[in-house]
């Protein structure tokens, strides 16, 4: 890591709006509940652990209404600044997910779909193609000639392993510096 890598982060982790990030979880799936929703549990564990808050944490159908209605509620809520959701990232007809969220993305993040692939053929080979996990900034309502504020937003697979790998490898080490700079 670059010096000035290191004394970014070191900024970033000294301003007292970084330490705790207030999040949503979505989970995206036609059959889990909250009795089997692995990957939902996991990243709750996660970023309890690392001091952040949940605010927010539901399960809804794979469907593009429904996932854009609870992404729409996620933005309205203004305690929220991450929104992490898992499910429907794949290429079978009823994974919707990345559609619907593309369209709200401003700017996507490319670096994070690119990397979590990278780590994931590690573990999983070719099939790691298979995913289409992104990430980026969703808006709120921006004033004429502006962006507006940004909430971030990590879409990972449903399986519990990839979960595993984009929030303890990707996500979780830089979520406090990414909420920093979308503030800052």
């Amino acid at each position: 890591m670059s010096e000035s890598t290191q004394e970014h982060r070191a900024s970033a982790a000294t301003s007292e709006r970084s330490s705790t990030v207030r999040c949503s979880i979505l989970t995206i799936s036609d059959t889990r509940t909250r009795e089997t929703d692995d990957g939902g549990d996991l990243i709750e564990s996660i970023l309890t652990r690392d001091g952040h808050e949940i605010v927010r944490r539901e399960i809804v159908r794979d469907d593009a209404d429904a996932i854009d209605g609870h992404l729409g509620l996620a933005l309205a809520d203004e305690r929220v600044q991450a929104v992490l959701t898992t499910g429907g990232t794949g290429v079978a007809t009823r994974d919707s997910t990345i559609d619907v969220v593309r369209r709200r993305l401003d700017p996507e993040l490319e670096g994070f779909g690119e990397l979590f692939r990278m780590l994931s053929y590690h573990e999983v080979g070719g099939a790691a193609m298979l995913s289409r996990a992104t990430a980026g900034v969703m808006r709120r309502r921006a004033v004429e000639g502006e962006r507006g504020a940004g909430v971030l937003i990590f879409c990972m697979p449903g399986s519990k392993n990839a979960v595993e790998t984009a929030m303890e490898k990707l996500i979780a080490p830089e979520l406090s510096h990414l909420v920093w700079e979308l503030t800052r």
